[in-house]
């Protein structure tokens, strides 16, 4: 992408213009219909500037460039005299020559007339590859207003904060002091980090001297801003709490681990109130205290991404992470038919600039305004340290062109994004593809315009990545002290509240809804679009399975006599010649994958409507998982939802309790629950295993196979007598209210 670029340096023997013999002067760069201008000094003649322009070649629409010094004034500023151009003689300059160095020119008056004062410039062709290029004023955002609104279109790279899980161990509490000495208290303690607040549940021995042994576990990022706050309470009445001693934490101090080994205990005073940093500490005779065990745990992964399409899985300690096996690089390029997101001045437009994360690096590209074919052009490498992971590219419209105060409360739009696996990438192999750009409304699913990417993922060692695939997908903690699920829903909530917050204090920043966006922070709630999606997702595995089932009935059903006499001879030979059963399946495994071969993708799979179950969601539905939580829908249609929801749960409920009665069954055999059906198995048993001791194994699997690849002739249509006798066995269904 071609810019002329003009680098305004400084002025020097200016002119007085002004009563006073000064001058207040500015410059201003045009060049057709685009202006751009410098800052102005006040009363002084050789002002300094070093400002750069950048003009984009596409929308140039002039052969001359002027480059003029003015005097700022109340009325009307004064002309000072300018530079002229011609675009034909500008050299050009490609990275990695060396910066063009800056000339001084004489200024000249609209007639060509030598005036006094000089201008230092430097003027070239480049490209957006040269240094100069982020720190630009641009000519496409001439209308942005402030340097707020700048700063807001400019690409940018952030890292997300260090993220630790701290592991908070309450064992037990001594010498408390309630208020009313003639109760049992019930004791329990309150932790709160940040906007985190857990407790313990009530402690046994309801005495002075409490114990849990309980953990408490907590997101905490680095740098550690707050402080640990504990509060050991008693539950004085049903809604009433006396606080009976506190104490402040500082994370700085606190141990951090690597693995598994205990930390040791420590015993912290418990004041009246939380002593926090820069208070003068009250000389307090109070003798009560608290015993923990605190530590920052460096061998987890802190989840912030759904597992499915994380893009990191490394522990959080720097100490325990492998060498890198590649280099990702994503040449975001283009956009093409984006849709209008906004109404400006009277016109549909569209201000778009794209978003992608891959592990802690975010990058911002630069806003491409009023465009609905945007092109960024812009290049960026991620290392990469395991293969199984996920880039997450998103495109917004950019509603804070005016710098944060006139935006007021405004967001930034979605239009939509699109997730790459690494592992789906073929190595050393560059795809440029244009991906649709799907976004879910109220309305239904809506084609937003198409993204146009270059990807490719670089190996450099071939051997450690295929080793990858025989390592754990996260670190070894999360296996030998696995956090529970619902632990780990909470901690990940955390976890993303925190990134977004830190982010969006960032100079420009990347705003909250992007970065839940970004993350799926909504994925978890209820949607019946995406139940149905799961279930025929269910049924797509099982349907493989369905199929062969409906296959080997056609088979001992005769449906195709050849077939049937050809696997009667498989089988035969299979059980005369056992050793080739598991040759024989991975050959067949084998010989079914070079076959797929000639049908393997050939570029990354992109959003899929049909699979999300989009392409014909009903509107309430939609309207459902649109909506708020708590709800903020009237009464009668939370009503109808959930009548609908207690209608799907009954069916569920029907299912599931199926599946108990034929487990329930199973264990019947051997419980006596039903004393003729389990004499009748137990015998049955015995005799079976009499016949198997004296017969060989192939007779007994001959037999077997021939009589299940019977005739139809032979066949009854009636159910079997195994299956009627375990239809007949008892369940627990009779003992349910």
């Amino acid at each position: 992408m071609q810019y002329l670029y003009v680098r305004v340096v400084k002025a020097k023997e200016l002119p007085a213009k002004d009563v006073t013999g000064s001058c207040d002067p500015y410059v201003e760069v045009r060049l057709g219909n685009y202006k751009g201008t410098t800052r102005h000094f006040e009363k002084k003649s050789n002002p300094e500037w070093n400002q750069v322009f950048a003009f984009s070649r596409d929308r140039i629409q002039s052969t001359t460039l002027e480059v003029s010094v003015k005097d700022k004034d109340v009325m009307k500023d004064d002309f000072m005299g300018w530079v002229l151009f011609d675009l034909s003689e500008v050299p050009k300059r490609v990275p990695p020559d060396s910066p063009l160095a800056p000339q001084w020119y004489r200024l000249e008056d609209k007639k060509g007339n030598k005036f006094k004062g000089e201008l230092m410039l430097a003027v070239w062709w480049g490209t957006q590859a040269d240094e100069a290029f982020p720190e630009a004023w641009h000519s496409d955002a001439a209308s942005v207003g402030g340097a707020d609104g700048l700063a807001n279109i400019r690409s940018k790279v952030y890292l997300s904060p260090k993220l630790w899980y701290l592991r908070v161990n309450v064992i037990e509490a001594q010498d408390l002091i309630p208020s009313d000495r003639t109760r049992f208290p019930e004791v329990f303690v309150k932790a709160i980090l940040g906007n985190q607040a857990l407790r313990t549940r009530v402690s046994m021995n309801k005495s002075i001297n409490p114990m849990w042994n309980e953990d408490l576990m907590f997101v905490a990022a680095e740098p550690f801003e707050e402080h640990l706050i504990l509060s050991v309470e008693d539950r004085v009445a049903p809604n009433k709490d006396e606080v009976l001693g506190m104490c402040a934490i500082p994370l700085q101090y606190v141990d951090r681990r690597l693995d598994h080994k205990a930390i040791n205990t420590r015993w912290f005073n418990l004041e009246k109130h939380v002593i926090v940093d820069g208070e003068k500490k009250k000389e307090v005779k109070f003798a009560s205290r608290i015993h923990m065990r605190i530590c920052l745990e460096g061998g987890y992964h802190v989840l912030d991404e759904s597992t499915h399409y994380s893009s990191d899985l490394r522990p959080t300690a720097k100490q325990l992470w492998k060498s890198s096996i590649g280099v990702l690089e994503v040449g975001i390029l283009s956009a093409n038919g984006l849709t209008p997101m906004k109404t400006k001045d009277g016109r549909a437009t569209t201000d778009a600039y794209c978003v992608a994360k891959y592990g802690t690096k975010w990058v911002r590209t630069r806003t491409i305004i009023d465009s609905f074919t945007p092109k960024w052009n812009e290049q960026y490498t991620w290392e990469v340290f395991d293969p199984c992971t996920v880039i997450t590219i998103g495109v917004f419209d950019n509603c804070h062109l005016q710098g944060g105060d006139k935006a007021g409360g405004a967001r930034d739009l979605r239009i939509g994004k699109v997730r790459i696996r690494l592992s789906t990438l073929e190595t050393d192999r560059v795809y440029t593809h244009s991906y649709p750009l799907l976004l879910l409304h109220p309305s239904g699913v809506k084609k937003m315009g198409e993204i146009h990417l270059a990807v490719r993922f670089t190996c450099s060692s071939l051997l450690n990545m295929m080793h990858m695939y025989s390592q754990p997908l996260l670190p070894k903690m999360h296996y030998i002290h696995p956090l529970t699920v619902t632990q780990l829903d909470s901690l990940r909530h955390q976890a993303t509240q925190i990134v977004s917050m830190r982010l969006s204090r960032a100079e420009p920043p990347l705003r909250k809804e992007i970065v839940e966006y970004m993350l799926d922070v909504g994925s978890h709630m209820w949607s019946m679009r995406r139940s149905k999606a799961n279930f025929f997702r269910i049924m797509g595995v099982l349907g493989g399975l369905i199929a062969v089932g409906k296959w080997f009935d056609q088979i001992c059903n005769w449906k195709n006599p050849i077939t049937t006499v050809l696997i009667h001879i498989l089988f035969l030979i299979l059980v005369l010649y056992p050793e080739l059963i598991l040759p024989t399946i991975f050959l067949y495994l084998f010989l079914i994958g070079v076959w797929y071969y000639r049908w393997r993708p050939k570029k990354p799979p992109h959003m899929d409507t049909r699979l999300s179950c989009a392409d014909n969601a009903h509107p309430d539905e939609l309207d459902e998982e649109f909506d708020t939580f708590p709800t903020s829908r009237p009464p009668d249609i939370i009503r109808m939802r959930y009548d609908r929801l207690r209608s799907i749960s009954g069916r569920i409920q029907t299912v599931v309790g199926d599946l108990a009665t034929q487990g329930e069954r199973l264990q019947s055999l051997l419980s006596w629950r039903d004393p003729r059906a389990t004499a009748l198995f137990v015998i049955f048993c015995l005799i079976a295993a009499i016949v198997l001791y004296v017969t060989p194994f192939q007779v007994v699997a001959l037999l077997t196979g021939f009589y299940v690849l019977r005739h139809p002739r032979f066949r009854h249509r009636l159910p079997s007598v195994p299956l009627n006798f375990f239809r007949r066995l008892p369940a627990r269904t009779d003992c349910m209210l």
